[in-house]
């Protein structure tokens, strides 16, 4: 591809429907607030619109040029402001390919070329199947020749052969949608939806005293109906989420790539270079756990989403075993922690009774201000106390941390239980910091850096002597020029 190259021609077709798409609403608006009398230059605007939208359309076709010279990426964009992107090879981590329902029934498909850098992505919409996928073969080809010295120094460039393929989508993983609190928001927009609907029917409630109690008992039975329905509406609706965005989901190895499609509507294609792979995530969420469902993050170097989702809620077993499939190892996702005792539990007591500490105010608001019985502010207090100190043991049950030959183990969470591994190599430095309360027990919260992820793993309320011995057993020496060294004793005068 040294030679300059354009879009494919069918993005003539795609500019135009994306262009008229955009206006829609607003000349619906316009249309609407103009009302019934029209004005005749309504006549005009209809033809103008297309035409203009149809020129924007074929725009990017006429302006956009890109090729791959000498060891870069070159694409040129623009008419009378040109624009001109260049992208080093040996700095390209991604390159993702997505294919809308429109884009599909075309036989065309997006590519997205992300360099790690603040979130710039060069995009080029639309090209051929064939012409996209030969794109990405060699950006990523021609990538992992050059390794990148801003990388970490150790990355492996050369990883073990494994299988290639990870995981398929199964159709009886939708189950685990409706536990996945994430679309519960869709649900509840649908039911406001329906609340909206049911304010505007007007109902007469004027009934008389002997009717009473018939109007309790049909209201207990609007209330059964309307949370069954809304626990199906979550359901369906959640469901069918899920299966549109996971559908044909397949995790593969491809030439040192972890590979990821999915989608039912929209597909997409993600490619990550399995050597920039640090360590994965494991999220156990409250409703998930208990029906025995996990979720699988991978943590990634020198990618704009460093933590990236390469299992949906599904279960337990599958994520733990794509897991140790990718780590090379099974030991770190089984491997028992290390709890951080009595005063680290005590800390997590305190935290979760402080966290709801504001409905007490709340409830002793009635009490200081109008006189109202205490009962009030008693009940809450104890419920605050016993729901604090259950949260809390849950935060306490999924602290801790372990360390295996080649990988660091952290657990967090209170309701949702995190078990986040990284490579040892993949450590490039330690925070070890004290609030005053914590000193006062002994405690200490370390931190581990790192360019993979969120470029940071917390590991809460540790033992401080037991923080030092764990941060230098993970890269021995690294702490060493800190640490106050006792001086050697002397013998006693007169031996």
């Amino acid at each position: 591809m040294s030679e300059w190259q354009r879009l494919d021609r069918r993005t003539m077709l795609v500019g135009p429907l994306k262009t008229l798409r955009q206006i829609l609403v607003p000349a619906l608006a316009a249309l609407i607030g103009v009302g019934t009398q029209q004005p005749r230059w309504l006549l005009f605007a209809a033809p103008v619109v297309l035409v203009g939208a149809v020129g924007i359309g074929v725009l990017p076709w006429v302006t956009t040029r890109f090729r791959i010279a000498g060891d870069q990426l070159v694409v040129t964009r623009g008419l009378l402001n040109k624009t001109r992107l260049t992208a080093p090879l040996d700095r390209i981590r991604s390159v993702d390919l997505e294919a809308p329902l429109l884009h599909r029934a075309l036989g065309i498909q997006k590519v997205e070329v992300g360099t790690g850098v603040d979130d710039t992505r060069i995009e080029l919409d639309s090209l051929s199947t064939a012409q996209a996928e030969q794109l990405r073969n060699l950006l990523l080809t021609r990538a992992a020749v050059t390794p990148d010295p801003a990388d970490d120094a150790d990355v492996d460039t050369e990883p073990a052969p494994r299988s290639p393929d990870l995981a398929r989508f199964r159709g009886s993983w939708v189950r685990f949608a409706p536990f996945s609190l994430g679309r519960l928001v869709i649900a509840l927009g649908a039911l406001g939806g329906l609340s909206q609907f049911v304010g505007d029917v007007g109902i007469d409630f004027s009934v008389d005293q002997e009717d009473v109690q018939r109007i309790e008992s049909a209201l207990l039975l609007v209330v059964v109906v309307l949370l069954v329905g809304g626990l199906v509406v979550w359901t369906l609706l959640s469901m069918a989420a899920y299966a549109v965005q996971w559908w044909g989901l397949r995790l593969f190895r491809e030439e040192g790539n972890l590979r990821l499609t999915r989608g039912l509507f929209t597909t997409a294609s993600t490619t990550i270079e399995e050597a920039r792979v640090r360590g994965v995530q494991l999220r156990e969420t409250a409703l998930l756990r208990a029906v025995g469902g996990a979720e699988l993050h991978t943590l990634v170097t020198g990618l704009d989403e460093g933590v990236y989702a390469v299992l949906p809620p599904c279960p337990t077993s599958e994520t733990r075993r794509v897991g140790d499939d990718v780590l090379g190892d099974p030991a770190p996702l089984r491997t028992p922690l290390t709890k951080h005792g009595s005063r680290a539990r005590r800390r997590c007591h305190l935290r979760g009774v402080r966290l709801l500490l504001p409905a007490v105010v709340v409830a002793l608001v009635p009490a200081v201000f109008f006189s109202v019985t205490p009962v009030l502010p008693v009940l809450v207090t104890l419920a605050v106390l016993l729901v604090g100190i259950a949260l809390g043991e849950a935060e306490y049950r999924h602290l801790g941390h372990a360390l295996t030959a080649d990988h660091l183990v952290i657990g967090s969470g209170v309701t949702s239980r995190v078990r986040t591994v990284l490579e040892r190599g993949g450590v490039i430095g330690w925070v070890v910091s004290q609030t005053w309360f914590q000193r006062r027990r002994g405690l200490a919260t370390l931190v581990a850096t790192t360019a993979a992820g969120a470029e940071r793993i917390t590991v809460r309320d540790v033992p401080l002597d037991r923080a030092i011995t764990f941060a230098d057993a993970v890269v021995p020496g690294m702490l060493e020029p800190f640490l106050v060294s006792s001086p050697p004793a002397t013998a006693p005068a007169g031996t």
